[in-house]
């Protein structure tokens, strides 16, 4: 691996924010200083004071391989990670053979060994047949384990509550919770259907899935967790009302945690009069005062982590009526840009901000020496340009295989320029270096 030195960085690393030089050699961070110098390195970058912050950690995406590589695939949407700052992602289970079986999990590892530009690490399923296997897990061969208790597809919803008990009690590694109530969600339907027959506005997306919904599924994992000493991570969180359930402070001694997703803080129910299904995903984007809450939490630590549920779908598909309509929408590759806006708009500080893209990631998944700017660390790192002016977005290629993105009409003040994983150049000069490969992330098998 080539030696590569940042000169004149705005480092931004464990709540402080100082100016300094960064050298990475074989792959990892080698020398944090005020200046380096004396040193040999293949590839030298000036940063002019730009931001480097440790990359984004993505604990959930869905990248489509197997099964719809007419979506994306790891290739593909990897590079449109790397594009964003994103330097290592966690895969969900959902795919096609669903991700079930050890087999169907070292089945997708291989494919991220052979195509993916950025670190990757793999969440396994649940279904009501395979709890057996999910119980003789290694915890150090995957991410986490994911349940559906609503909205899932296919064999992979999880409600019957014996089968959810014996889970929460069985579960050797972190498990994380996609929460709503499915038949709430079945009743509101119908409601709506009443109302409106084959033509629902997606403005009532949020009215079918909603907060009552998001409640009675993340209100019961909780309890569950409670019951069983589980740890339990709880994903995109979406309401007000459900951040009751959590406790504020600091990530160390949780055994019950929460994320939110970029998009839950960046859009609004008003948006669906201009975006409609572009924005339509599950758990539903709600309320500005909900969005308004999710960001206070983030705040006082009552949500721990920052992630996308990065899920492309065709713009084709995203183009039919709202009932037939996928959910989920591609994020990766302007998630990280897009929450800098935050940071300018004063709505969240810098350091907050990478602590719960980066380093709360590392802490809560325990994955061992990354997510921190620290000497002796893998070198995974961005670097984040704030121009003078708003760019639009619609000038930079899309690099997800789907070629959309709900940002398409923003103006964003800040791009990533370059990005480092495992201290391999990955994107740098507007282009994905292909020689680039990403590693496997490495999971402790006791996790806190």
């Amino acid at each position: 691996m080539s030696r590569i030195l940042i000169r004149n960085a705005r480092l931004v690393n464990e709540g402080r924010v100082f100016d300094a030089d960064v050298l990475v050699a074989y792959g990892r961070i080698e020398k944090i200083a005020r200046s380096i110098e004396g040193v040999n390195a293949s590839v030298e970058i000036d940063a002019q004071g730009r931001w480097l912050v440790p990359g984004m950690i993505d604990d959930q995406v869905h990248f489509r391989e197997p099964g719809a590589p007419h979506k994306g695939t790891i290739a593909s949407e990897s590079r449109a990670a790397v594009a964003g700052g994103i330097t290592s992602f966690m895969d969900m289970p959902n795919t096609n053979p669903a991700t079930l079986s050890v087999a169907a999990l070292d089945d997708k590892k291989a494919r991220a060994a052979a195509s993916s530009v950025a670190n990757y690490g793999f969440h396994f399923g649940v279904s009501k047949d395979n709890l057996d296997v999910v119980a003789a897990l290694d915890p150090r061969q995957v991410a986490g384990v994911k349940v559906f208790m609503g909205a899932s597809t296919g064999d992979m919803l999880v409600d019957d509550p014996r089968v959810l008990e014996r889970l929460f009690d069985c579960v050797p590694t972190i498990l994380l919770a996609h929460c709503e109530h499915t038949p709430s969600i079945l009743t509101n339907e119908a409601l709506y259907r009443e109302r409106f027959g084959d033509f629902i506005p997606p403005a009532m997306h949020p009215l079918i899935r909603d907060a009552q919904a998001c409640w009675r599924s993340s209100s019961l994992a909780v309890a569950l967790a409670k019951q069983f000493g589980t740890r339990l991570h709880v994903l995109h969180l979406t309401t007000a009302k459900e951040l009751a359930l959590f406790e504020p402070g600091p990530l160390s001694g949780k055994r019950i945690t929460a994320e939110v997703c970029a998009h839950h803080l960046l859009f609004d129910d008003s948006d669906y009069a201009s975006l409609g299904n572009l924005i339509k995903c599950n758990p539903a984007i709600k309320t500005r005062e909900d969005r308004d809450a999710l960001r206070q939490a983030l705040l006082c630590d009552r949500i721990d982590v920052i992630g996308t549920d990065h899920a492309p779908h065709t713009l084709q598909d995203k183009q039919r009526p709202y009932a037939s309509a996928p959910s989920g929408l591609p994020l990766v590759q302007h998630a990280l840009p897009a929450l800098f806006e935050l940071v300018e708009q004063g709505v969240l500080p810098i350091t907050q901000l990478v602590r719960k893209s980066s380093h709360a990631v590392a802490d809560l998944f325990a994955i061992p020496e990354r997510g921190y700017l620290r000497e002796g660390y893998w070198a995974d790192l961005a670097l984040i340009e704030r121009l003078d002016e708003p760019r639009p977005v619609s000038l930079d290629p899309i690099l997800a295989h789907c070629q959309w993105t709900p940002f398409q009409h923003h103006r964003l003040r800040h791009r990533v320029t370059t990005t480092i994983v495992s201290g391999q150049l990955a994107w740098h000069g507007n282009q994905v270096n292909e020689n680039c490969q990403g590693l496997p992330l490495a999971f402790a098998a006791q996790r806190t």
